[in-house]
C-alpha cells in the first residue's frame, strides 16, 4: 500500500515530510529529556528541527499561553505532573507549526482536568490553525471528541464514520467485531435501601509513605450485592485503598471492617471472606486453564466442586485444556477472575480488571461482573480509568489525590454537577466551526466536542432564545439545540475544581 500526507508519498520521499508532520509517541512526555528544564526541552527541539528565532519566539509564546506552562518553564521535566509532561510535549511537537500532528493515547494515564485542558488545546489548535490531527485512544468517550472515528482490530478498518452517526460507539466496535449486538446490563430496579447489609465499612482511612499521603481520610459503606467503582487518574490512590480493605496493607489510619471484622486484627478470617484480583496477572501460565482452577480451589478449600458447572457459568468451557500462556488476554482476565471467586467470597476486589483488554473481551468480563453481583450476591468493589465503563457500576466513589471527593450513583452525581456548572445545552449543526466561531464571543465557555458545540448554563432556557436570536440574524444557520446531562469526564472535572476551591492545600 501506499500513504500520502499533503500529495507527498510517505514511503518515497520522506525528507520532504519531516516538515509537515509532528509525531508524540505514546507515554508520559516520552519524547522529553527528564533532566532538561520546561525552557531547555523547548529549546533543544527548536534547535532539533531548525526553526528560525522569529518563528520560535512568535511560536513559543502562543503555545506557553494555551498549554499555561510559563509560570514552569525553570522546572525540570522529570518534576512535571503527567498533565504538564504532555503538555510540554505537545508544546515541543508543534514548535515548527506542522501541517499534521499524530498522537499516539495521548491522554492515558492523564487526570480529567489535564485531559480536558489537553483536549481544549487541540480544538484551539484546529479551529485557529487549522491542523489535521490523527489521535488513538482507548477511551469510547474521547473518541466522540472527534470529526470523525475509525474502529481498529487487529490491524484491520471495521468501520469509519461521524461518531454522531455511531450513537453506541462500545456496541458498534462489540458488533463489528463479533456480529452481535450486546444485550444491556441487568440493572438493579432501585437503588441500595438503608435496610440492607453493610458488607464494607471504611472509617476515615489513610495510607502515608513517609510525609505523602497516598489515601488521606477515606470514609465509605458498601451494601451487600452492590457493584461499587473507583474511579480516577494514575496515582489517586485506588490500588491501595483497594489492597488496604484487602489486608496487604495496613492503614496509617482509620479503621477497615468487612463483614463486622476488623481487617488489620482478623486478616486470616477477613481472607476467607474476600476475593482479590490484582493489576498483574499472577495465575500459573505453565499450568492448563482447569489445572490454574483446581490448584486455586485447594489454596481455598474447596472440595467436591462441580468445575463443569462453573466453567460454563463462566464462559471458559472449551478453553480448560489450553495453556494459559496460549489463550487471549481477555480469558486470562476471565480466569483469573474465576479463581479469584471460586470459595464464593461475600466481596471480591478488582484492580483495574479491564486495562488492556478489546472492548468485546471487556463487554464479557462485565457480563461475568453483574452474573456475580445479581446473580449470587457477591459485591464488587473494581478500580478503574474508564469512564464510561464507571457507568456500569451502582456507584462511583470519584478519587483525586488520595481523597474521596463525591460518591453516588451515575445519575446522582451528574445531577450535583449541574448544581456546580450548570445544566449542558447542546448545539448540533452541519456548521458547527462557523458556528463556534460567531457564538463564542457572547459564551466564553462555549467548548467543542467533536462535531457538537457544549454550552454549561445556569440559565438554559434564556441562553437558548439568545443562541438562537443571534444566529437567526445571519439567517443561514440550521441549529438544534437540546439539553442533556453532563458526562462523567465533565461530572469528575466540576467536583475536582469544587473540591479545589474548598480544600486547596490539597493541591499545592
Amino acid at each position: 500500500g501506499e500513504a500520502y500526507i499533503n500529495g507527498i508519498n510517505v514511503v518515497k520521499e520522506p525528507e520532504k515530510i519531516k516538515k509537515l508532520i509532528g509525531y508524540m509517541p505514546q507515554g508520559l512526555g516520552l519524547n522529553l529529556y527528564d533532566n532538561l528544564t520546561v525552557e531547555e526541552n523547548i529549546k533543544f527541539f527548536k534547535d532539533l528541527r531548525l526553526i528560525s528565532e522569529d518563528t520560535f519566539q512568535k511560536n513559543k509564546e502562543i503555545l506557553l499561553e494555551i498549554t499555561r506552562l510559563k509560570p514552569f518553564l525553570s522546572r525540570p521535566a522529570k518534576a512535571l505532573s503527567g498533565g504538564m509532561r504532555q503538555k510540554l510535549a505537545l508544546i515541543c511537537t508543534l514548535l515548527h507549526l506542522p501541517e499534521v500532528i499524530l498522537l499516539d493515547e495521548p491522554t492515558t494515564g492523564v487526570d480529567p482536568l489535564s485531559r480536558q485542558d489537553f483536549w481544549e488545546i487541540i480544538h484551539t489548535l484546529v479551529q485557529e490553525r487549522e491542523i489535521t490531527v490523527l489521535l488513538t485512544t482507548a477511551y469510547m468517550d474521547e473518541a466522540e471528541r472527534c470529526n470523525r472515528v475509525a474502529l481498529i482490530h487487529k490491524g484491520k478498518l471495521l468501520l469509519q464514520d461521524k461518531p454522531e452517526n455511531i450513537p453506541d460507539l462500545e456496541g458498534a466496535f462489540i458488533s463489528a467485531i463479533s456480529g452481535e449486538r450486546p444485550k444491556p446490563f441487568l440493572k438493579k430496579s432501585s437503588s441500595f435501601s438503608e435496610k440492607e447489609t453493610n458488607i464494607l465499612i471504611c472509617n476515615r482511612v489513610s495510607k502515608l509513605f513517609g510525609k505523602f499521603r497516598a489515601v488521606d481520610r477515606v470514609s465509605l459503606e458498601v451494601k451487600k450485592g452492590e457493584i461499587l467503582g473507583l474511579l480516577g487518574p494514575n496515582g489517586a490512590g485506588k490500588t491501595t485503598l483497594i489492597k488496604m480493605m484487602c489486608g496487604l496493607l495496613p492503614p496509617s489510619e482509620g479503621e477497615i471492617f468487612i463483614s463486622g471484622n476488623n481487617v488489620e486484627k482478623e486478616k486470616v478470617k477477613v481472607w476467607r471472606l474476600i476475593g482479590y484480583m490484582s493489576q498483574k496477572f499472577s495465575l500459573y501460565k505453565d499450568l492448563t486453564v482447569l489445572e490454574n482452577i483446581k490448584l486455586y480451589a485447594g489454596l481455598y478449600g474447596v472440595k467436591n466442586e462441580n468445575f463443569g458447572e462453573l466453567l460454563e457459568k463462566l464462559g471458559l468451557l472449551g478453553w480448560e485444556g489450553r495453556l494459559v500462556k496460549d489463550i487471549p488476554f481477555g480469558i486470562k482476565q476471565r480466569l483469573a477472575l474465576s479463581c479469584a471467586v471460586l470459595h464464593k467470597p461475600l466481596i471480591v476486589f478488582l484492580d483495574e480488571p479491564t486495562s488492556g483488554v478489546d472492548p468485546v473481551a471487556r463487554r464479557s468480563f462485565w457480563e461475568m461482573i453483574y452474573f456475580l453481583s445479581r446473580e449470587e450476591g457477591i459485591t464488587v468493589i473494581l478500580s478503574t480509568h474508564y469512564m464510561d465503563e464507571a457507568e456500569n457500576c451502582d456507584r462511583i466513589g470519584l478519587m483525586n489525590k488520595g481523597r474521596l471527593i463525591a460518591l453516588g450513583t451515575p445519575e446522582e452525581l451528574k445531577i450535583t454537577s449541574e448544581k456546580i456548572s450548570g445544566k449542558l445545552l447542546q448545539i448540533r449543526t452541519s456548521e458547527f466551526r462557523e458556528v463556534f466561531k460567531k457564538l463564542k464571543s457572547g459564551f466564553p465557555n462555549l467548548s467543542l466536542y467533536g462535531n457538537k458545540i457544549l454550552l454549561r448554563t445556569f440559565s438554559p432556557e434564556k441562553d437558548k432564545e439568545k443562541i438562537e436570536e443571534v444566529l437567526t440574524e445571519e439567517g443561514k444557520f440550521k441549529i438544534e439545540i437540546s439539553q442533556t446531562l453532563p458526562s462523567l469526564q465533565e461530572t469528575f472535572i466540576d467536583f475536582i475544581k469544587k473540591d479545589l476551591e474548598e480544600n486547596p492545600e490539597n493541591y499545592v
